[in-house]
């Protein structure tokens, strides 16, 4: 398989550095936010990731996964996924029924795709018998987690994990039960080294998205909100061991140990911002760039920015740049069950001037995902950024 030129790339270590400072297009004086002056969809990408499920018959190999965080690692690129289906694609695209369900098709709520020099390479654990599992594993059938956000530990990585299990029969009948970070070496991405309890005392599911900044981790998390959406939160950890103590931002100017205190993140006039499950705030210059789905109605397929000068917000109101065209009844599959999801950015993947951002395919009818197996595969796209040029909008 030919690795598309936006994961080539990673091998550029100058681009790689230009990426990660992210000042190089976008200075501190600008008064207004950098605007999206134009979106296009990322096929390459889309199509690597179509072509390497489409390759094997292994019964442990990658055929579709959801939330699509990334993390830079030694020599390429390691993908982290949740909700993963394994083996194999048959020539009419369809995929086997689930284990569970008497098929040959592997299911697992977390994975990873480790991308290098050598192409993709699916990542799982094993269970007791040998059979393809889940990277981290639950404490039972109806006990699970998914992956939130990585970042580079040294010559490993972290992730934050989400544990959540099962209420009742139907697809959203889950909770969320608390948090946890998975610490990996370098040599052993199968299972972690460690897992460790994070932060849980709120309803407050960290790891939505994490950075680095002026010696600290910051974590960014959601809460649940009344009808459609969360209120995001931010923590800080100093240093880079997210073992470390926790401290929690108030709203009001200060961070507390206390998790109890953090306070939900606000828009421009005050009121808490609402947001996708899975997000990205990521700067640019002397921005921070909020990457979220529209959360003010259920299911939209709308890919939205907030623009910040803190990572603690104020927020500017979200706006609409993309709008996924698969969802939906007049969408790509023609089927009002497929829904778009919780997009976000890939810092690390992007040139001067531009975001790279991935989102989520999905239907609300298990079966449609294996009818057509290339419904349920990340999605890219590709933002240009220009400068505002009119004065400041009032906060």
């Amino acid at each position: 398989m030919r690795t598309p030129r936006l994961l080539r790339r990673l091998r550029s270590p100058g681009l790689l550095v230009c990426a990660l400072v992210a000042t190089c297009a976008f200075g501190p004086s600008a008064a207004r936010p950098p605007e999206v002056t134009r979106v296009r969809a990322d096929a390459a990408t889309a199509r690597a990731f179509g072509r390497y499920a489409e390759r094997d018959r292994a019964p442990g190999h990658w055929t579709g996964g959801d939330s699509t965080y990334s993390v830079p690692v030694r020599g390429g690129e390691l993908w982290v996924f949740s909700d993963t289906f394994l083996g194999t694609v048959r020539p009419d695209g369809s995929r086997p029924p689930v284990t569970d369900d008497g098929g040959s098709t592997p299911f697992v709520h977390n994975s990873f795709v480790r991308w290098d020099a050598t192409g993709p390479h699916t990542v799982t654990g094993r269970d007791a018998a040998g059979a393809p599992a889940s990277v981290v594993s639950g404490a039972g059938p109806g006990d699970w987690y998914w992956s939130r956000a990585g970042i580079p530990d040294g010559g490993g990585v972290e992730v934050v994990y989400a544990r959540y299990a099962r209420t009742g029969p139907g697809p959203l009948d889950i909770a969320w039960r608390g948090n946890a970070l998975g610490r990996f070496g370098p040599g052993g991405m199968s299972r972690p080294r460690s897992l460790t309890p994070l932060p849980s005392s709120a309803g407050i599911s960290w790891g939505a998205w994490l950075s680095r900044e002026d010696g600290h981790t910051y974590v960014y998390g959601t809460e649940k909100a009344p009808g459609p959406g969360n209120h995001l939160h931010l923590a800080r950890v100093s240093g880079q061991d997210l073992r470390g103590p926790w401290q929690f931002w108030t709203g009001r100017g200060t961070w507390s140990g206390d998790e109890r205190r953090s306070a939900r993140l606000s828009g421009p006039d005050g009121s808490a911002l609402r947001a996708s499950d899975e997000v990205s705030v990521v700067r640019h210059g002397g921005w921070y760039a909020l990457c979220t789905q529209r959360a003010d109605q259920p299911f939209s397929a709308e890919v939205q920015l907030a623009w910040s000068r803190t990572p603690n917000g104020p927020f500017t109101r979200p706006r609409t740049v993309f709008t996924a065209p698969e969802a939906g009844p007049t969408g790509t599959y023609r089927n009002r069950n497929v829904f778009a999801y919780n997009p976000h950015e890939h810092p690390e993947l992007e040139g001067r001037g531009e975001l790279v951002v991935s989102y989520n395919v999905n239907s609300l009818v298990p079966d449609d995902v294996i009818r057509r197996a290339d419904i349920y595969r990340p999605r890219f796209l590709r933002m240009t950024l220009g400068h505002a040029q009119t004065a400041p909008p009032a906060s």
